[in-house]
């Protein structure tokens, strides 16, 4: 009788114990790290281990208790599913919401916009800016051939290829992840313009030299209604043999630009200096958007030969050298622009 008792207390202690814990852990559970509205930055390095992550947390003031955040993954059965990367996380998240939201990989995006005609050192000093990502790592991917050789794109690297638009980044996303993201889209923009291609013009040149022309043409105006027009002058200049004298590659070429073309940067040789040069440049002077591709798709059908800014955002055009200096004349009676 006695020993019955014995063994009754010590299953009622054993239940109570039992209780006392799976209450505690309920409240571990639902209970804020601290009763406060503020969000934190928390950060998971690639290859953090449970422990590491639970550790921070409750160095962070995000759970109270990292051992029953550990054993909360282990009943789980998601001890190896915490995805890395930047977390928006609150100070009044209960624990489970936030293994809930490291397991779900919510991590903290960021947009950013590249303009159109970027370069692809602009691209990278836009991501150091914005802290998303290493300017020199992105630099020395998009400079290799064997990068561009593995998109299938011949040349010494990926300018032209990395097409402007607005990508959403995480911080754990790594340089390579965002250059496929933007090869890819060049691809399917490129390919969507050419099932469209109705013009006959330009059909002698290459994937790479269309691509050239649409950067050129993207440095040249801001005018989507004057693009065409302005790669169908290039293209004519290409036919006949002439120089195509376009300031903006002669800009890419050089090493540093102070926004003031000379006339002595006109006559200096550099591979992108098409006022020495015959034909394109060796590749293109920027990342050209969808309608300057198009553009140099699909050029206009002109005779023209030249053209000239009118000062209001759109050019003059002209096919003989006569009208042009009229039009110069006209336009650009002044052009401080080009030093002696």
């Amino acid at each position: 009788m006695i020993r019955k008792k014995r063994l009754l207390i010590y299953s009622i202690s054993i239940f109570t114990l039992f209780s006392i814990m799976g209450l505690y852990f309920t409240y571990f559970l639902i209970s804020p790290g601290l009763k406060e509205n503020k969000e934190k930055i928390f950060m998971i390095k690639k290859g953090a281990s449970l422990k590491k992550v639970a550790a921070d947390l409750k160095r962070e003031g995000l759970i109270k208790n990292q051992y029953l955040f550990i054993l909360m993954a282990v009943i789980k059965g998601e001890c190896a599913n915490i995805k890395a990367g930047e977390y928006s996380l609150n100070l009044l998240m209960s624990p489970i919401d936030i293994f809930n939201a490291l397991i779900s990989g919510a991590v903290k995006t960021y947009s950013l916009t590249i303009p159109e005609g970027f370069t692809a050192e602009q691209i990278a000093y836009s991501l150091e800016a914005k802290a998303l990502m290493n300017k020199e790592k992105f630099i020395e991917l998009v400079t290799d051939k064997n990068v561009a050789a593995s998109y299938n794109i011949k040349g010494p690297g990926l300018e032209g290829y990395l097409f402007p638009d607005t990508y959403i980044i995480s911080k754990d996303m790594e340089e390579r992840d965002l250059i496929d993201g933007m090869v890819r889209r060049f691809r399917r923009v490129f390919e969507e313009e050419a099932e469209k291609k109705e013009s006959t013009e330009g059909q002698f040149l290459s994937e790479r030299e269309i691509v050239t022309l649409a950067s050129i043409v993207e440095k040249e105006t801001a005018s989507p209604e004057e693009r065409p027009l302005i790669a169908s002058v290039f293209l004519n200049r290409l036919k006949r043999g002439m120089r195509l004298e376009s300031d903006p590659t002669v800009i890419y070429g050089l090493k540093e630009f102070d926004g003031d073309l000379t006339r002595k940067n006109l006559l200096t040789p550099n591979p992108y200096n098409t006022y020495i040069i015959y034909g394109l440049p060796p590749g293109p002077i920027g990342n050209p958007g969808r309608e300057s591709l198009k553009a140099a798709i699909n050029p206009a059908k002109t005779d023209y030969l030249y053209f000239v800014s009118k000062n209001n955002g759109t050019h003059y055009f002209s096919g003989t050298l006569s009208e042009h200096n009229r039009a110069v004349y006209k336009y650009q009676k002044r052009r401080d622009t080009i030093k002696k």
